[in-house]
C-alpha cells in the first residue's frame, strides 16, 4: 500500500507539476521508494520501515490544508487555523519528536552482527533514506511552524481590530 501510494503521488506530482510540483516532494517519494524496495523486495529491516510509516499520521492534516486552499478558505478562517495547529502538532509528534528514539535504535543495531548481515546496498538504503527524509522533515517542520505562527499572529490581530471597532464575530 505504501509503495502504491508513493508511486501514485509521484505520478500526480509530475502530471500536475505546475500546481503541486516540488523537488523536495519528489526527493521524499524517491527516498522512501528506495528504502521500501529493500524492505519489500528483500524483507530487510521491517521494524525500521514500520517505524517510519508512523510519520504518515500527519498526512491527513497536510492534505486537508490543500483542500481548504482549493476551496478558497482564507488562511485566517477558524477551520484552517484549527487544521494548521493540528498539522503542526501531529507533524512534530510523528516526524520530529520520534527522531531521537529512531536514531537511538538505529545506533543500537549499527556495527552488530545483524547489521552486517544486511548487504551494503541495503544498509545504504536504510541510512541514506532515513537521513534525507529527516532533513526534509526538519525543513518542513520549520516552514509549518513559521506558517502557523504567522497565521496565529494574523488571527490575533484580526480579533484585536474587531474588538477595537466594536464588532463581534
Amino acid at each position: 500500500m505504501t509503495t502504491g501510494s508513493l508511486i501514485s503521488d509521484l505520478l500526480l506530482i509530475f502530471y500536475y507539476w505546475k500546481a503541486i510540483g516540488d523537488k523536495f516532494f519528489v526527493v521524499h517519494h524517491l527516498a522512501a521508494l528506495y528504502a521500501y524496495y529493500y524492505v519489500l523486495g528483500h524483507g530487510m529491516l521491517p521494524y525500521f520501515a514500520n517505524f517510519r510509516l508512523l510519520a504518515e499520521f500527519s498526512t491527513p492534516c497536510v492534505n486537508q490544508r490543500w483542500f481548504f486552499e482549493v476551496l478558497g478558505y482564507p488562511k485566517s478562517s477558524k477551520p484552517n487555523i484549527a487544521n494548521g495547529m493540528a498539522m503542526a502538532l501531529v507533524f512534530f509528534l510523528v516526524r520530529i519528536a520520534v527522531m531521537p528514539l529512531y536514531y537511538s535504535r538505529m545506533w543500537s543495531v549499527y556495527g552488530t552482527e545483524a547489521f552486517y548481515r544486511v548487504p551494503p546496498e541495503g544498509r545504504a538504503a536504510w541510512i541514506i533514506s532515513s537521513v534525507s527524509l529527516d532533513v526534509m522533515n526538519v525543513m518542513w517542520m520549520h516552514k509549518i511552524a513559521r506558517g502557523c505562527y504567522k497565521v496565529m499572529c494574523s488571527a490575533r490581530r484580526h480579533t484585536v481590530e474587531t474588538r477595537e471597532n466594536g464588532k463581534t464575530d
